[in-house]
């Protein structure tokens, strides 16, 4: 399988752009749409790659309800869009490989 496949998978095989646009997804977080998938070096960015989308989406929901005709309301679309999101990101800070982003906040007192 390759790492397009595996974003089509993720996305549930939803139409929401063409092959040329995931591939530059991919390609902003490092990965080659047409090598083979390996979920122990891609997942993470692969993951990231989905959540991009899906913020894009966000951006412009008639996209979203092009592909996908159960939203009946804009509202509904982007709570699904956001729930899902929250999920992925979850998922993201439950993987061994992940490291959170330092805060820059420094305290001057501590107890």
């Amino acid at each position: 399988m390759t790492n397009i496949e595996r974003l089509k998978l993720e996305l549930s095989n939803q139409a929401y752009y063409t092959d040329t646009e995931y591939a530059v997804f991919l390609e902003e977080q490092g990965l080659t749409a047409t090598d083979t998938y390996d979920k122990s070096t891609n997942q993470l960015a692969l993951l990231n790659t989905v959540i991009d989308i899906l913020n894009t989406l966000m951006n412009n929901i008639d996209n979203l309800m092009k592909a996908q005709t159960e939203f009946t309301t804009r509202t509904q679309a982007y709570k699904y869009l956001n729930d899902r999101v929250a999920t992925i990101e979850k998922k993201i800070a439950c993987m061994p490989s992940y490291e959170p982003v330092s805060s820059q906040i420094t305290y001057l007192y501590h107890n």
